[in-house]
Parts: structure tokens; C-alpha cells; sequence
């Protein structure tokens, strides 16, 4: 879990989390990315929260979702 500061919304801290590691390869180009009941346990977040991240995610074209498979890493996110 990580400490949240009080004065940002938390669905964008977890999202910048996601963010930093998409761009820092631990999530590489086309694999999947933890799930909204992943992101609820290791970040102690409501399902609505967790589905806000997916959700900005795949708006900025970092991840994209394959029904019934889950999110998966962009295949262009975080290069460059």
C-alpha cells in the first residue's frame, strides 16, 4: 500500500503508480495489468476507484481492455 496525501484524489495516485510503471517497464508492452480487484487489495481501494484508474488509463491510450482477458499494457505505452 502506499501512503496517499490527503489532498489528491486517490484514483489518480494509483494511476500515476500505474503510470510510472508502464513507463519504467515493469509492466512492458502487452502484458496484462493487475486487475481492479488486484489494484483494490494492494492499494486498499473501493471498486469504483479501481475502475476510475483502468478507466483514465485507457483514455490516454496506455492500456486497453480484452473482454472475458483483462487490461493489457499498450503496445506503444512507454516508449518515449
Amino acid at each position: 500500500m502506499i501512503d496517499f496525501a490527503p489532498d489528491v484524489p486517490r484514483w489518480r495516485q494509483v494511476a500515476e503508480v500505474l503510470r510510472k510503471r508502464i513507463a519504467d517497464g515493469t509492466y512492458p508492452p502487452r502484458t496484462r495489468v493487475p486487475s481492479v480487484l488486484a489494484l483494490q487489495q494492494e492499494f486498499g481501494i473501493a471498486t469504483a476507484t479501481g475502475q476510475k484508474v483502468h478507466r483514465a488509463l485507457r483514455e490516454e491510450g496506455l492500456i486497453y481492455t480484452e473482454p472475458g482477458l483483462g487490461s493489457f499494457v499498450s503496445p506503444t505505452a512507454g516508449q518515449g
